[in-house]
């Protein structure tokens, strides 16, 4: 299952109260945003309240039908937790006029559209593997997911020798480099 459909379907379960929706993702997320708090002044209750107030916003969000997660899951539940920490700290005074200075030492926003960017790009090469068509896409994730040997590809894929499977190979690279390239140029 791709990462895309998991984090729709752990949404899905949110939206529907799925304690196992809920745990998974208070698992995969709550250390990174304990983290955060904990590296800007905070204490490990404030970011346990951070990231239920997080939470509660996606669940909200979760039920809306107008809702479209346009990033991972974590990406987003990032932002809405800095966000949220910032302003906890404005009002907390901690930081009084120094706001700013948080801005800069904690780059966040960059970091965000480089993962929302690179997560279209992977969007984009799932998109082309789809179209690469057989017998290209089951060689191209036996050799680039499954980490198997050339050997074995050669043996499976009924080539003659190691070097016709990676002959192979190499020409369905160019392939899915082409269709790659005409969507990620489309998408631009």
């Amino acid at each position: 299952m791709s990462n895309i459909l998991q984090e729709k379907v752990l949404l899905e379960g949110l939206a529907r109260e799925d304690r196992a929706s809920v745990e998974q993702i208070y698992r995969d997320n709550y250390g990174m945003i304990q983290s955060f708090v904990l590296n800007n002044n905070g204490t490990t209750d404030d970011a346990a309240d951070i990231f239920q107030e997080a939470m509660i916003v996606l669940f909200e969000k979760s039920k809306s039908p107008d809702f479209e997660l346009n990033c991972q899951l974590k990406t987003y539940l990032y932002s809405v937790c800095r966000r949220l920490w910032l302003k906890r700290l404005q009002q907390m005074q901690r930081l009084g006029r120094q706001s700013d200075f948080l801005e800069e030492v904690v780059p966040v926003d960059d970091d965000i559209e480089f993962h929302e960017k690179r997560q279209q790009d992977f969007m984009i090469m799932e998109a082309a593997m789809g179209k690469i068509g057989e017998p290209c896409k089951s060689l191209l994730e036996a050799y680039y997911i499954q980490k198997k040997q050339m050997q074995q590809i050669a043996g499976e894929f009924g080539y003659t020798n190691a070097d016709n499977a990676k002959t192979q190979k190499y020409k369905c690279l160019v392939r899915l480099k082409k269709l790659f390239f005409a969507q990620y140029k489309n998408g631009q």
